[in-house]
């Protein structure tokens, strides 16, 4: 069973882990107000390299949700 308390505290909590998500999360916004992705519409913002840091609209893309979580 998994001790998701645990997990929180060891990995999402930490202070690289909030940044990676706010800048997630800032771009998700960015490309809403574009108008390329919405709400609900199962896509994700795709980091072409691999580095949440670099935010650079070359290096974004969206891509459905399955393509981006199997690309690891």
């Amino acid at each position: 069973m998994r001790n998701y308390k645990n997990e929180y505290q060891k990995f999402q909590s930490s202070s690289q882990q909030k940044k990676d998500r706010v800048k997630r999360n800032k771009n998700r916004r960015l490309l809403m107000k574009k108008g390329l992705v919405r709400k609900g519409d199962g896509k994700d913002i795709d980091h072409k390299d691999g580095n949440p840091q670099n935010n650079k609209s070359s290096n974004l893309k969206v891509v459905s949700r399955s393509y981006n979580r199997a690309k690891r």
